[in-house]
């Protein structure tokens, strides 16, 4: 297999390695909907199972599909990147059938650390939840082995 050499074809074979062992993200009926360094898109249905006791999302589906698109983003540059902490906040309710976006982009990417914000719609376009998330990239240590920077 060729090394990818622009931003671009990183970003889409990271996301090919890091999918294929991302059962979480699988399991939950995710989907990933576009790539890019330092930003990704990621859709999800919510199922019966996902609802918690009022007949909502339960917050902690939402987290987990905000936070998802937040890994490919933050690993899109092929540089091992895990998070060091996210906060969010619900603006509506989610509901059966509902199927959400999270789109995540980067804020800042300073030497270590990194900031990306994800904003979570439903299929109407209406603001679910608001995400930001903190980052640590582990230097020297790819996201994927077969995918490494080639130099613009």
């Amino acid at each position: 297999m060729s090394q990818p050499s622009t931003p671009q074809e990183i970003a889409d074979q990271v996301h090919r390695g890091l999918w294929a062992n991302d059962h979480a993200s699988q399991g939950l009926g995710m989907q990933v909907l576009e790539i890019a360094a330092g930003r990704a898109v990621l859709a999800m249905a919510v199922r019966g199972d996902m609802l918690n006791g009022h007949a909502t999302c339960h917050g902690g589906f939402i987290s987990a599909l905000a936070d998802s698109a937040f890994a490919f983003a933050c690993n899109s540059y092929n540089e091992l990147t895990v998070a060091s902490g996210f906060s969010i906040d619900f603006l509506a309710p989610a509901r059966l059938g509902d199927v959400l976006t999270a789109t995540c982009t980067e804020v800042s990417k300073a030497g270590r650390t990194g900031v990306y914000d994800a904003l979570v719609r439903n299929q109407q376009g209406e603001r679910i939840a608001v995400f930001r998330g903190r980052s640590y990239t582990i230097k020297g240590k790819p996201a994927v082995a077969n995918a490494r920077e080639a130099a613009p």
